[in-house]
């Protein structure tokens, strides 16, 4: 059987979504991806890039990598948690419903441990 789109029922091959709620909610996530990608793109290599750095800096300066790359992990984090933008892959392999909601549990985690470092490397600093 074929499974609705948004929310993985079962459906018959002639639909897309098994009701008109899950049609709408999926039209207002592809809407609201639409409207932030471009800036969500640009904060995610921005700060991407900026643990890399941090990384690097670790080596020379401990608590300005610390710092650093716990307060990228952090600004991730919170971003993947209100912008939960999961890639058209993992859309199509686990629908959007249950994409979603995994991405929101991977920023959650991010987020855990980029605070956890940021604060480590407070405590450190001082």
């Amino acid at each position: 059987m074929k499974r609705c789109d948004y929310c993985a029922k079962e459906i018959s091959y002639h639909e897309m979504y098994c009701s008109d709620e899950c049609r709408d909610k999926t039209f207002d996530f592809y809407d609201l991806r639409d409207k932030f990608q471009k800036v969500f793109s640009v904060i995610n290599g921005i700060f991407v890039l900026g643990i890399g750095i941090c990384i690097f800096l670790y080596s020379f300066m401990p608590n300005v990598g610390l710092i650093g790359g716990g307060g990228c992990m952090t600004i991730l984090g919170v971003m993947y948690l209100f912008l939960p933008f999961p890639p058209d892959v993992f859309i199509e392999k686990q629908k959007l419903k249950k994409a979603v909601f995994l991405t929101r549990i991977i920023a959650c985690v991010i987020l855990v441990i980029g605070a956890a470092v940021l604060i480590y490397g407070i405590i450190r600093a001082l």
